[in-house]
């Protein structure tokens, strides 16, 4: 029997590219036992809430997990399914890498970042009402706690001396909130003092903004808070190439989840369209955390190739402004099943090639063994 893992296929698009997910996996050759469980819309349809508690209750017994994108209804509806995920079982750290995957579809790439997003609290923790009767005015309360900013900060210091990185930097905006984001600089700085072999620096979130526009490779692993931590993965990601490539994991003191950063696209679902390649990165980063880096590295090395060549890829990696040859759009089960039939077939001794505009070195150091394990 293989490896129990929790799958959640999501909302929208959730369903086409957990199932490329899974085809991949096969390919490997690691045995996996899904059990598979419902949340967000269809949940709602069959069990009339969109967090059924068999969907706790797997993630608390298998303690690791893979997700689609559940839908967020914008202003009204449910309470986000995410978030209450993260708060019920503990997930407090976010972790999303950006790389650019095979250099194209980016102004930047060599583009090899990790923003480390605290996942608790700040101003989504839900602490938020209306000011007056008439709803004129609404208040959203920033909860920032010395515990959760010691342990996010410590998880992204213990993240770097794993993976080989050389420096992280806390991103705030101190000098504005000098009590929430003044304890947060601070008690960075005491942790940082932890780590003496890891470097450590601080920018104000907005010129942070500008300093990875202006010169990305200067950065390596970020940590912060939760809002600013969402705004900066995916701003992290276009420069990587766009969400289609942003695969994001969720880490608490016991339990794993992996997830894609992007949306369920509700009006992509059913088409066969949307790009599966955040969804198999997902998988790479779940089979590292298992334990298996061969397969994650063939896993990697096959999406890299395939996007390389550019014979089988979806549209939005199919576009004028993503490749400068001319590719017919494939499907996603088309490009998932051109991944899969890579995936025991590639040389992984081999330096990936150097795409267009990239330094030879960064692309080996995109396959690095140790580069992801968690």
């Amino acid at each position: 029997m293989g490896t129990k893992v929790t799958l959640i296929p999501g909302d929208g698009i959730g369903p086409e590219v957990t199932d490329a997910a899974r085809l991949v996996a096969d390919a490997t050759g690691v045995s996996i036992d899904w059990e598979v469980v419902e949340a967000g819309e269809k949940a709602i349809a069959k069990k009339g809430t969109p967090l059924p508690p068999e969907v706790l209750d797997s993630l608390r017994r298998n303690k690791v997990g893979i997700k689609g994108p559940i839908t967020t209804p914008i202003g009204s509806g449910f309470r986000s399914v995410n978030v209450a995920l993260r708060q019920e079982l503990d997930l407090y750290a976010s972790l999303r890498p950006a790389r650019a995957i095979a250099g194209e579809g980016t102004r930047y790439p060599d583009v090899d970042l990790v923003v480390v997003r605290e996942a608790m609290e700040g101003l989504y923790s839900g602490v938020e009402h209306w000011v007056d009767r008439d709803h004129s005015a609404g208040e959203t309360i920033n909860i920032i706690t010395r515990k959760e900013s010691a342990r996010i900060c410590r998880f992204a210091f213990d993240y770097a001396i794993r993976n080989h990185r050389k420096k992280v930097t806390a991103v705030h905006k101190a000098n504005i909130m000098k009590v929430t984001g003044g304890l947060f600089q601070e008690v960075f700085r005491e942790v940082a003092r932890e780590y003496p072999s890891i470097a450590a620096e601080e920018r104000l979130v907005d010129n942070m903004c500008m300093q990875l526009v202006k010169k990305p490779e200067e950065y390596d692993v970020l940590v912060t808070t939760n809002l600013f931590g969402d705004i900066l993965s995916d701003l992290c990601a276009g420069l990587a190439g766009g969400l289609g490539v942003a695969p994001g994991a969720l880490f608490g003191e016991s339990i794993a989840l992996f997830e894609p950063v992007h949306g369920s696209a509700p009006k992509y679902a059913g088409q066969d369209k949307a790009d599966p390649v955040a969804e198999i990165l997902c998988l790479e980063l779940l089979l590292r955390h298992l334990g298996h880096s061969e397969a994650a590295q063939r896993v990697f090395r096959a999406v890299w190739e395939v996007i390389y060549e550019k014979k089988v890829v979806t549209y939005d990696l199919a576009l004028p402004g993503y490749t400068m040859r001319p590719t017919r759009p494939s499907k996603c089960s088309e490009m998932a099943k051109e991944i899969a039939r890579k995936v025991p077939q590639v040389d992984i001794s081999k330096p990936l090639p150097t795409p267009p505009g990239a330094r030879a070195q960064s692309s080996v150091k995109l396959a690095n063994d140790t580069h992801l394990e968690d």
